[in-house]
């Protein structure tokens, strides 16, 4: 059985955005998921505002399901994939409507008109299908899908991965317009660095399925306690031409999910490894105020 996900805790605190990072493979997209239930978890549980998610979806309860639906929306990866090419921006921002029910008929065609214009679409694009727009285009399309609903908390995962720079920054401002109008808690996926320090509050760092540190934005970038969190953050460009690189190159691969070590999972490529870390798997565990790390040698500052 492969550990997509082993062990992980994490709170979302409302109007925040939480930072996922990691490299491929490390759990993030799973964890994101599951959190929705568009993955069933072997185990585990989730709560949102108190209210059990993954007993509402295993009671099967119809109207309870779309009420968490409503309220929990997903902005996926790939703008294209995601939308239906045979339908039009109007139907595919409709759609939901008709679904939940919660716009009057009469009323649903200038809700859409008014997504259109808050993601900054203009009204003329209703009529076109995915395959006329540009890349950046079509993910406000698939923002404007999921503020259908009015949610109040949304997983983007990776969400700016496949556009230009200068797209990245648009959608990132529009993120970050639509969080302080609407009030909306988000979980922000990304490889890119640069983007979860503009939009974070704070971040979890992923490795082989766990979380590694958790802290606010600011202390993982300056401060990380975890030698992965360490070489992670070495790899960010600091922007200074001419300024040398104090690149962390970590050796070996990572370990297989299938049968990840008992011990610490980051042994077999830390650079800071003491004899302990063979021995026992580190907990999760407090280290300073709002920061966690799962480290043996977390309470020290590493060089």
């Amino acid at each position: 059985m492969i550990h997509a996900c082993d062990d992980v805790s994490l709170t979302v605190k409302r109007g925040e955005t939480l930072g996922l990072v990691g490299e491929s493979g490390s759990g993030k997209t799973t964890l994101s998921k599951v959190i929705l239930y568009l993955i069933p978890p072997t185990s585990g549980e989730v709560y949102f505002e108190g209210k059990d998610v993954l007993g509402v979806f295993n009671a099967k309860d119809k109207k309870a399901i779309l009420g968490l639906r409503r309220k929990m929306q997903y902005v996926f990866q790939d703008p294209y994939s995601s939308l239906n090419p045979r339908m039009t921006v109007a139907d595919i921002i409709m759609e939901p409507f008709q679904i939940h029910g919660h716009v009057p008929k009469e009323k649903r065609s200038a809700r859409m008109y008014e997504l259109l214009r808050l993601v900054g679409l203009e009204d003329y694009h209703a009529e076109r299908y995915p395959h006329e727009f540009s890349g950046g285009q079509r993910q406000r399309i698939c923002i404007a899908r999921a503020l259908a609903v009015d949610p109040e908390f949304l997983i983007a995962d990776e969400p700016v991965s496949s556009l230009d720079v200068s797209i990245r920054a648009q959608i990132l401002n529009l993120l970050g317009d639509l969080q302080h109008k609407f009030n909306l808690t988000y979980i922000y996926i990304s490889h890119d660095l640069s983007t979860v320090r503009h939009i974070c509050d704070r971040v979890a760092v992923m490795y082989l399925g766990r979380v590694v540190e958790l802290a606010d934005v600011d202390k993982i970038f300056e401060s990380p306690r975890h030698p992965y969190t360490k070489a992670l953050m070495s790899a960010v460009p600091s922007g200074e031409p001419g300024k040398k690189s104090d690149r962390v190159i970590l050796p070996g691969e990572v370990p297989s999910p299938i049968n990840p070590p008992s011990y610490c999972r980051f042994y077999p490529r830390c650079l800071y490894h003491i004899p302990i870390c063979k021995k026992e798997d580190p907990k999760l565990e407090k280290i300073g105020k709002d920061h966690f790390a799962a480290c043996f040698r977390a309470r020290e500052k590493l060089k």
